[in-house]
């Protein structure tokens, strides 16, 4: 990918011609000659432009990085345009990251007992997502229910702690069962299960052949992204607000649950825009769900 760059830059004051003979093609394919650059991200045609010096006499490559094949040209093309779904994915991630972050310290702040003689650990509460199913746009949704919902519980749970004047007590436990933290953990468990199968199928199903080894990575990819981006707004949070002290009795965490919903109601619609544009690049302009006829 980065060749294609290179040699378009090289050749960026040479005109351009539509002409398929004129531009290098993987000498193994049988049907070269039919095809043509396409006119999307023009600029980059001239990686593959030949220009004198380029072919050997018994049609090798002087140099690697000049020319590309019009075949390479086409992936790095495939990658732009996936790249701004793939940008929606990151912040996907990041809420879920914050909100399994803060768990804990919610939990610890509630009443944990089941029953008579059953005490949920704090640390086990997580347990409650439940199994993945599909869809990106849907996860979407999901995961922005399961923000709002974490804010309601915290505002609820904030509510009960100043009702019972526990402000300024470190160690003092909101009379609130902790089952209350399991709505919003199955709505971001089924969340899960609808956007990470999506995008999986989506990507390996868009990138190019010749990357189809690598095309799954890119879900671990934002998944690993998020962790940092949920980590560091965790960090500004601390850094520039109230609503995260040591005591959690003190702050405001339902603020950070609202800033992450609205987060990600603006990133729903980043991903709308580019969703809604997208057009397949293996079945032309039928969608993934288009019954086959």
């Amino acid at each position: 990918m980065a060749r294609v760059v290179v040699a378009a830059i090289q050749k960026r004051k040479i005109p351009l011609f539509e002409q398929s003979h004129r531009y290098y093609h993987d000498p193994s394919d049988k049907h070269k000659n039919m095809v043509s650059p396409t006119p999307t991200f023009k600029f980059l045609n001239r990686a593959a432009f030949i220009t004198v010096g380029d072919i050997k006499s018994d049609g090798s490559i002087e140099n690697t990085w000049r020319p590309c094949t019009i075949q390479q040209v086409g992936d790095l093309k495939s990658l732009i345009k996936l790249a701004p779904l793939w940008g929606s994915g990151l912040f996907l991630s990041t809420p879920l990251i914050i909100q399994s972050s803060l768990l804990v310290l919610q939990a610890q702040k509630m009443d944990r007992q089941v029953g008579h003689h059953f005490k949920i650990s704090a640390a086990k509460c997580s347990q409650f997502s439940l199994t993945p199913l599909r869809r990106i746009g849907i996860g979407h949704v999901l995961t922005i229910l399961g923000m709002a919902i974490s804010a309601l519980v915290e505002s609820r749970r904030l509510r009960l702690m100043r009702s019972h004047h526990l402000q300024g007590q470190n160690g003092a436990i909101v009379p609130m069962s902790v089952l209350w933290l399991v709505p919003q953990l199955a709505f971001n468990g089924i969340g899960e299960g609808f956007h990470i199968p999506g995008h999986l199928r989506f990507y390996y199903q868009e990138f190019p052949a010749s990357l189809k080894s690598t095309s799954t990575a890119v879900v671990a990819m934002f998944i690993g992204i998020g962790f940092y981006m949920g980590n560091t707004l965790i960090d500004l949070v601390q850094r520039t607000t109230r609503w995260l002290p040591d005591n959690i009795n003190d702050g405001r965490m339902d603020n950070i649950f609202w800033l992450c919903c609205f987060l990600g109601s603006a990133n729903f619609m980043y991903y709308l825009v580019f969703a809604t544009f997208y057009k397949y690049r293996n079945i032309g302009d039928k969608p993934n769900d288009a019954p086959s006829k």
